[in-house]
């Protein structure tokens, strides 16, 4: 079986702080065994990792739109921000990217609303019905009957922002994951949702004010 996270940020975004040899130690140590970079607005360095991991890596990009964030996986450019959601969607198609929706519901994080979902259900691929940081505004339940009632698979990810959030939250999958299968591996797969510890909620808020205080010092 393998263990597939879709959605992680590294240093290489504001508010992340996993490093590169973080992420190999989590490969290493079996924590997960597939692991998208989905950087917010960039896809440095997941490119880069992948680069050094090979397919161990799936690049990807959590892109904010002009109405909350959509994930492009398997990317091979970085998509601009802050366009609609159909020209992101259509950015991401473009390169044979995969559309995955993160925390659909929230407005705590940007999740897209129920309204918008339904004008372009036809054009996503996986959406995320359990999120590993999801303790305040906890959409799950309603993102799992969304997802049956268009059959759409429902992904399993860990949003980790730090080392600690990273094997808690995944999709286990009988076949390894390429572009052209996931998006079945993940309808076929198990999702495993135990919650990391309550302290991976601050890691956002600690990275952006420890940057912040580098960037002046």
């Amino acid at each position: 079986m393998y263990k597939i996270d879709l959605h992680t940020h590294s240093t290489a975004s504001p508010d992340g702080g996993i490093s590169p040899s973080q992420y190999e130690k989590a490969i290493a140590a079996s924590l997960v065994d597939y692991i998208a970079i989905t950087d917010h607005n960039h896809i440095d360095m997941a490119v880069a990792m992948h680069q050094q991991l090979g397919d161990k890596i799936i690049v990807g990009e959590e892109i904010m739109t002009t109405v909350g964030e959509v994930i492009g996986l398997f990317l091979t450019s970085v998509v601009a921000p802050n366009q609609s959601i159909e020209g992101t969607i259509r950015a991401i198609k473009a390169q044979n990217g995969i559309v995955y929706i993160p925390h659909p519901f929230e407005t705590f994080r940007h999740g897209i609303h129920p309204a918008i979902l339904e004008e372009i259900v036809h054009e996503i691929d996986i959406i995320e019905v359990c999120n590993g940081r999801a303790f305040l505004q906890d959409r799950s339940a309603q993102a799992v009957v969304w997802a049956r009632l268009n059959q759409i698979p429902g992904a399993s990810s860990s949003d980790a922002h730090g080392y600690l959030g990273l094997g808690k939250t995944f999709v286990s999958t009988d076949k390894q994951p390429t572009r052209e299968n996931l998006v079945q591996q993940i309808a076929n797969g198990k999702l495993l949702t135990d919650r990391p510890a309550l302290r991976t909620l601050l890691y956002p808020k600690y990275h952006r004010i420890r940057k912040k205080i580098r960037k002046h010092s």
